[in-house]
């Protein structure tokens, strides 16, 4: 059976490989002012490989670079999407899209792709990519929903948990959450009960003054390990830097 790995790309981009297909997760190679990966950008995208797929959370800038992402040579690579991003990426050239709701479903190569809940600032949807025994649970920035206890009641065993964990925090709006924590995806991670976990979506800056004016975050992926080790003990959890290609 074909090696099931990921690498990060930067902040919730990655690259995983699965059932011998490879799949990109929410696309950001470039910045612009008061949002900064805060991390390198890994590989660009003339470097990224062949792509069975692209999956795309939501429509927020960080997670949906179309304009960037736009230059990638094929633009009939299929995308998966939360359906808010499906009039976007037609504009930026993309023809081969795909909106799915929670707990729909679609394929590419082998591989069974379900969308499953979330919650964010904006509609968000996350992802489980499975090909037989292997599933890989792509979290996006989701806050921590009862919902996603279904998920392996629904979908069965994760091998492998991609999942944010800042706390995002927005200070004008009363500072409303909108990204689980570290104890939050410390919790889903013993409901998921994957082999492995990887945590994402902790670099990430507004820049100086961004990030005491409008934002508040936690940048230490350590607190999401340290809290898994005690909510999840059978979990192994990696902190992996950009570039870093692991495989299960």
């Amino acid at each position: 059976m074909p090696m099931t790995a990921v690498t990060r790309v930067t902040h919730s981009c990655h690259l995983i490989e699965i059932g011998g297909r490879t799949f990109l997760t929410d696309p950001w190679f470039s910045t612009r002012p008061g949002y900064y990966q805060g991390e390198p950008i890994a590989v660009g995208i003339p470097d990224l490989p062949r792509l069975d797929g692209v999956l795309i959370s939501h429509d927020h800038y960080d997670h949906c670079d179309l304009a960037a992402f736009a230059t990638y040579r094929d633009r009939s690579v299929p995308l998966f999407v939360a359906e808010t991003v499906v009039d976007p990426a037609r504009r930026h050239g993309f023809h081969n899209v795909t909106a799915l709701k929670p707990w729909e479903e679609a394929g590419a190569g082998g591989v069974t792709i379900t969308a499953t809940p979330a919650k964010h600032g904006v509609y968000e949807v996350t992802f489980v990519l499975r090909s037989g025994p292997e599933a890989v649970y792509f979290a996006g920035d989701t806050m921590l929903i009862p919902e996603l206890g279904e998920i392996p009641q629904r979908l069965g065993h994760i091998s492998l948990a991609l999942l944010p964990t800042n706390g995002l925090h927005i200070r004008p709006a009363n500072n409303m959450q909108v990204v689980m924590n570290a104890q939050e995806a410390a919790e889903l991670t013993a409901i998921l009960k994957p082999e492995l976990a990887i945590p994402h979506h902790y670099a990430f800056t507004k820049g100086f003054l961004g990030d005491r004016l409008i934002t508040s975050s936690d940048k230490n992926p350590l607190r999401y390990r340290d809290a898994s080790r005690d909510l999840a003990p059978e979990t192994s959890v990696r902190v992996v830097e950009p570039g870093i290609r692991v495989e299960l």
